[in-house]
């Protein structure tokens, strides 16, 4: 098997179809096909199932580009770093919970490197999918949160995609709600206090589950429930509806505006604040780039003058 073969393999995953591969790589569509064919009886398994309507990736050719990118990545880093072109991008990609700070630190990031030599990307998503990108590689790093509640199930997932956790914060809960909430004036709230209003809560997809939910408190009994799937539907709602969201209170008021309060959870027997425990994520044993260490500096920078 060769670089471009992986490379060809990887594409045709990206594409999900064979003809819009050949075309994004400038080759015959029966040559792209010959050459996965080849990659595959190399391998010894078929990456990809073939269908009328394009192509998918089996359970085993998952596993196998998965290393595939990372092989192939590491071949880009050299090229970058010896080779004579000097046309090449290198790639930063994050994938985060829905955290304002997430977003400032990358914009500051992004700041610091000239966008002509780098291609960045920042991925707003599901609990899952913050996992699975950093998984495979398609991000670099990953921000999320863990909780007494939580911790067992990502830590298994987080163990099956050979990630590690490194601390970044821990929070008490807040209810976040914009300023002309009727709760809005007072200095803590109480859970039966929120009865007459409607939880707001990052819709999750398919892998929908408690363990995935970005709010702490997950697993409480709310008297209404409304799914987002963005930040700015979710600020929408608050207005509209007079709908809050339960979270860290670690708020970029820079990116969400001036019309919105974090307002300290007030815990009582059946419902204890818990503590959120915020950090990032990378590939075990993985060697962090620059720009990933720049924008983990920015998260600490951030957090840090925000306490």
């Amino acid at each position: 098997m060769t670089l471009q073969q992986m490379y060809y393999a990887l594409t045709v995953a990206e594409t999900g179809s064979m003809n819009k591969a050949a075309e994004k790589l400038i080759i015959s569509q029966p040559s792209l096909t010959s050459a996965v064919k080849e990659l595959e009886r190399d391998a010894g398994i078929q990456i990809f199932l073939r269908t009328g309507k394009g192509v998918t990736v089996t359970n085993e050719g998952e596993e196998f580009l998965t290393y595939a990118r990372q092989v192939y990545q590491q071949y880009e880093l050299l090229r970058t770093k010896y080779g004579e072109s000097g046309d090449i991008k290198r790639k930063f990609g994050v994938s985060t919970q829905h955290y304002s700070f997430a977003v400032k630190a990358f914009v500051e990031t992004v700041g610091r490197f000239d966008t002509k030599n780098y291609e960045f990307a920042i991925r707003e998503t599901k609990t899952y999918d913050v996992i699975r990108d950093v998984g495979t590689l398609r991000s670099e790093i990953g921000i999320l949160y863990l909780s007494s509640f939580n911790r067992k199930i990502i830590g298994n997932m987080l163990h099956e995609n050979e990630l590690v956790f490194h601390h970044l914060i821990d929070c008490g809960a807040h209810v976040y709600l914009w300023k002309g909430h009727p709760l809005a004036h007072k200095k803590s709230i109480r859970f039966e206090q929120l009865h007459d209003y409607p939880c707001l809560s990052f819709e999750q997809g398919e892998k929908s589950s408690f363990y995935f939910a970005e709010e702490i408190l997950s697993e409480n009994r709310y008297s209404q429930i409304i799914k987002a799937c963005d930040r700015a539907t979710m600020l929408n709602l608050m207005v509209g509806l007079n709908g809050y969201t339960l979270c860290s209170g670690i708020i970029c008021n820079e990116l969400n505006g001036d019309d919105y309060a974090a307002i300290p959870f007030e815990s009582d027997e059946e419902n204890q604040t818990g503590i959120m425990e915020i950090g990032y994520i990378q590939k075990k044993h993985g060697v962090l780039s620059e720009i990933a260490k720049v924008y983990i500096d920015e998260i600490k920078r951030y957090l840090h003058a925000d306490g």
